[in-house]
């Protein structure tokens, strides 16, 4: 992302919330980190391990890290995993449920409450993370000051990563080129167009919704052009009710697809006749957030991974994957953003929008109550 586009989305966004700034009254006291590291649950910053060696130690100490809902195929996420048991092989790392929804992910969590099988680390759509901070633990990775403001809750509970821009991906061979969103709702694409899971519970989906606002002269302040644009696509027979995955789009069975444009990128490998598209005009953005569950059963590997996430090598991996890394500007600045990666992201929209915290909750209570009657 350029430097001007990062400018035109952050101002967009507002993070802080009530709740938030009483919770950094909260936590801003540092753990004292015991030998045994047993205060690990308690870190908010490597300062409170010692050093990032100690932190290594504990973390390595504990050998185990839960992740969920992490597709190897989502913005890279199967070369970073590697990567990271790569770097630290005294950590098993135990990919769990990798195609659930960001609500799952909190459910998951909830039902494996203080069992070793909890996950230690969650990736959140905006909508969720705003939803469940009593869910998450404090906690400022090393790069916290040169992540945008707008991107981040100011004492760590939770932290953009990696965005893009909403999209539709389509099978070149057997569909024309989609000009304006609209054109979905043509007979060319007959019971043919999928979005990536239910919008009352994933990020991506709630975004397909968002850009159907935004495309069809709504605004944020209110989804109904939205939900209303998916009901004329039920109406027509052309929308689709398959959750989408690799195995859909390589057979066939998803040919056009809501999704982000790093996401749909990524299928190119699977149909080479896979095209993205993102509309001119508003183009709606979105960042992914990490947060650490604040009962983790590892809780030192979760901060390491939070760590590792952030790290100048893994930013440049998201952005290998096609995804804009959160620290894109900052590293873009020191020159330690990959140049050549960087270049092959496709051009953004000539306006951006993203929702506010005030637009992402009262989009989330619409869709709640509209939603399933608009596309049943």
């Amino acid at each position: 992302m350029s430097t001007s586009t990062l400018r035109r989305i952050v101002p967009t966004i507002a993070l802080i919330t009530a709740s938030a700034i009483a919770l950094a009254a909260c936590s801003s006291a540092a753990a004292t980190p015991s030998e045994s590291g047993s205060d690990a649950a308690a870190a908010t910053s490597v300062a409170d391990f010692g050093t990032f060696a100690d932190l290594e130690a504990a973390a390595k100490a504990e050998g185990k890290l839960n992740v969920i809902a992490l597709p190897r195929d989502w913005a890279n996420y199967g070369e970073i995993i590697d990567a990271f048991k790569k770097k630290y092989p005294e950590i098993e790392v135990t990919e769990q449920s990798p195609d659930v929804s960001s609500a799952e992910e909190i459910q998951a969590a909830t039902t494996n409450a203080g069992l070793d099988t909890a996950p230690d680390v969650f990736d959140l759509g905006l909508t969720v993370a705003l939803q469940n901070t009593d869910k998450f633990a404090a906690y400022k990775v090393q790069t916290f000051d040169e992540i945008p403001d707008a991107l981040k809750e100011p004492t760590g509970l939770f932290v953009g990563d990696y965005g893009g821009y909403m999209s539709v991906g389509y099978d070149s061979s057997r569909f024309p080129e989609p000009k304006k969103i609209t054109d979905l709702l043509g007979a060319d694409y007959k019971g043919s167009v999928a979005i990536n899971g239910d919008p009352t519970q994933a990020g991506a989906a709630f975004a397909a919704v968002g850009l159907a606002t935004v495309q069809n002269g709504g605004t944020l302040d209110d989804f109904q052009p939205g939900i209303d644009f998916f009901a004329d696509l039920q109406k027509a027979g052309n929308l689709l009710k398959v959750d989408v995955t690799t195995g859909t789009i390589a057979s066939g069975e998803t040919p056009v697809v809501f999704d982000w444009d790093y996401l749909n990128a990524t299928h190119s490998a699977d149909n080479a006749n896979w095209k993205v598209k993102v509309f001119s005009g508003a183009g709606y953005a979105g960042y992914y957030n990490q947060a650490i569950n604040k009962d983790a059963p590892n809780p030192a590997a979760a901060r390491l991974w939070q760590e590792f996430l952030y790290s100048d090598d893994v930013q440049n991996l998201w952005l290998a994957g096609g995804a804009r890394p959160v620290r894109m500007e900052a590293m873009t600045k020191a020159g330690t953003i990959d140049e050549a990666a960087a270049a092959k992201l496709p051009a953004a929209p000539s306006d951006t929008v993203v929702p506010t915290e005030a637009q992402s909750k009262a989009a989330g209570t619409l869709l709640g109550e509209k939603w399933a009657s608009a596309v049943q």
